[in-house]
């Protein structure tokens, strides 16, 4: 083998080598930027995640005793939180029954935890006759704070800082409506995050399933 094939074997050989370490490098910061990611970056609950478990299933409705825009008052999932129940008129996130616009939410305000008021679209609430809803909406007469029910009770007025926690709601097949848990976020003061209802809505006693 002359010398230049030598040299040129010893070239390739090096090129090789510079190659396979840059690759590994790559994969290793990769492997490790992986890890961390898994680490640091907490999981973010999905919103078509199940409700958390721990909750009574209570009957509140049939389906067929709704009229749409007449809200019905019950409390959930303690005696002394109160909710409101309304069938729409219209499609609704997390709605349900035939036309899914059945939806359910707890009625403490997040701002300061008054008790807000169902108002339907074109409708005003007596005490601020000169707010017009452009959608079903949950007004509270304390601050303003006004929910979009349509959209998972998102806020879209006032000093609430998010919105109002959805009943979860079930349909069987005879029409009845029962709630069987909240989703997140917090009613105000309690947490809806845990399994244990007892411990996280303090202040009053489980309703008892039915």
């Amino acid at each position: 083998m002359s010398d230049q094939e030598s040299g040129e074997k010893d070239g390739s050989r090096r090129e090789f080598l510079k190659a396979a370490a840059a690759v590994s490098g790559v994969l290793a910061v990769a492997g490790i930027a992986s890890v961390m990611k898994a680490v640091v970056i907490p999981a973010v609950p999905s919103q078509a995640q199940t409700a958390v478990g721990g909750f009574p299933r209570v009957k509140i409705s049939n389906v067929g005793a709704l009229s749409a825009n007449v809200a019905l008052l019950f409390n959930y999932p303690l005696d002394n939180e109160p909710n409101v129940l309304v069938k729409l008129g219209q499609e609704a996130e997390r709605g349900v029954g035939p036309d899914g616009d059945i939806v359910a939410f707890s009625q403490v305000c997040q701002h300061l935890g008054c008790i807000w008021g169902y108002v339907a679209s074109g409708d005003s609430p007596k005490v601020n006759p000169s707010y017009v809803a452009t959608a079903p909406v949950g007004y509270c007469p304390c601050h303003g704070s006004v929910y979009d029910l349509v959209e998972e009770a998102k806020v879209v007025g006032g000093p609430a800082p998010r919105p109002v926690p959805q009943v979860q709601l079930e349909v069987d097949s005879s029409g009845d409506i029962y709630a069987v848990g909240m989703w997140p976020p917090t009613i105000f003061n309690h947490d809806t995050g845990s399994n244990d209802v007892n411990y996280d809505l303090q202040g009053g006693t489980p309703v008892a399933s039915s």
